[in-house]
């Protein structure tokens, strides 16, 4: 066990020095000790590493936003152990991560499994949510939300103590880091991108497991070229937890099976990935003619797609997914030219810029909202401004200074509302 610098991840070992690396990635609200009912008969086979993600476990809270980050921290981790290739399991956010090193890094996995995972996890707007309420209220409801999450009930009955055992492990976890966290599933989408992965893949999914179901283990199978399915009767989301010996004996022969070469030092082959295919994004709405006729120059055109695109992916983010579909769904003839122009020009040019972040945007985009009373506008403007990172201790000291400044009568309109979203926003999920 060590600790490490906030590039890298915490981790142990067991088993054999000589032996294969086999690495087994945690859940999100977990620590490794979720793999220890596995790990007698892994380590008996395979140097097993397992690690912590960023704030859990007593990991240093390094918070970390993304997927990617993630993977690219244990590849720093195992850089700095000397460990080149490797096996990877990884369970829900685990999984995330060993998806994310097969498809970015397929020379360095020799074979993979993928447990309660998915291509997509939920809806990012269910994340950003769940961020929310932990910003809010702390994480104690979502600890004493996870029995029903995460095990059958018939298992929560029988297992009092492996129950405590888990509230408790999410409870002790860093906040900042549980929501950064959810940040990272809320942007992790690889459904377009799962032909990508060529290495031999074992999905495991639990067949009560309601957080990520068969449904979604089998999109995975369907769309990975070299993988199986393994349902496991009486499970639900930690599968390894709830039926150890089932898992251990699915990963002992996955692993077994798929590491067959004598020609690497570890034993291990990897299928290389094939060359990604080119993806056509949809032209969005009005750009082919906005006025400059048909003979703009090419890097206009580029330099308005980057903006519609970078403004569609930030209006998602700060908005939420609902309220964007919403919108375009209800965008015709006479109005797509108008969500066009705000998603480019107002998403697209001004939210991105970098002189400010999205908090301070959040802070002047109430003050303004209110100060004109858009109600509307400022009802899910502090839904946004909650997803950006304001409490509502924040959201009230903004409206009582746009009090002072723009009158009582204008502030008395913006409480209602973003009271009325406030609680909407962080009533604990369960």
């Amino acid at each position: 066990m060590s600790e490490k610098p906030s590039n890298t991840l915490q981790y142990c070992f067991d088993g054999p020095e000589e032996a294969p690396v086999l690495i087994l990635g945690p859940s999100l609200g977990t620590t490794w000790h979720m793999w220890d009912r596995q790990i007698p008969e892994l380590s008996r086979h395979w140097r097993v590493l397992r690690f912590d993600l960023p704030g859990h476990g007593g990991a240093p809270a390094h918070p970390a936003t993304s997927v990617t980050e993630l993977a690219a921290r244990l590849l720093a981790t195992l850089d700095q152990l000397g460990v080149e290739r490797f096996g990877y399991a990884g369970c829900s956010i685990g999984g995330a991560i060993g998806a994310e090193l097969a498809l970015r890094h397929p020379h360095r996995v020799g074979s993979l499994a993928l447990v309660s995972a998915s291509p997509r996890f939920g809806t990012a707007d269910s994340f950003r949510q769940r961020g929310v309420v932990v910003r809010t209220n702390g994480l104690d409801p979502i600890a004493r939300a996870t029995p029903e999450r995460w095990f059958t009930p018939g298992f929560a009955a029988a297992q009092p103590a492996i129950v405590e055992w888990a509230v408790q492990m999410v409870r002790t976890t860093d906040p900042g880091c549980y929501i950064a966290a959810c940040e990272a599933l809320a942007a992790f989408d690889i459904r377009a991108e799962l032909s990508r992965i060529g290495v031999p893949t074992l999905v495991v999914a639990g067949a009560d497991d309601q957080v990520t179901p068969a449904a979604d283990a089998r999109v995975l199978v369907a769309g990975i070229a070299d993988a199986r399915l393994a349902l496991v009767p009486g499970a639900s989301h930690l599968t390894p937890v709830e039926q150890p010996m089932a898992v251990t004996d699915l990963l002992v022969r996955h692993f077994s099976s798929s590491w067959q070469s004598p020609d690497h030092p570890t034993g291990m082959t990897a299928i290389p990935a094939p060359p990604p295919k080119p993806v056509l994004s949809p032209m969005p709405p009005g750009a082919e003619v906005v006025g400059f006729g048909h003979n703009v120059p090419e890097p206009l055109l580029d330099a308005r797609a980057d903006a519609y695109d970078q403004g569609i992916k930030v209006r998602r983010e700060v908005l939420g997914d609902a309220h964007v579909d919403r919108a375009q769904s209800l965008a015709d003839e006479f109005t797509g030219d108008f969500q066009d122009f705000i998603t480019r020009y107002a998403w697209g040019e001004v939210w991105t810029r970098p002189g400010i972040d999205r908090r301070i945007r959040s802070v002047v985009t109430l003050t303004a909202l209110a100060a004109r009373g858009h109600l509307d506008e400022l009802a899910f403007h502090t839904r946004a401004a909650l997803r950006n990172g304001l409490t509502p201790t924040e959201i009230k000291e903004v409206l009582l200074h746009t009090g002072v400044y723009c009158g009582v009568p204008t502030a008395n309109s913006a409480f209602a509302v973003a009271q009325r979203i406030i609680r909407e926003e962080t009533s604990p999920e369960g």
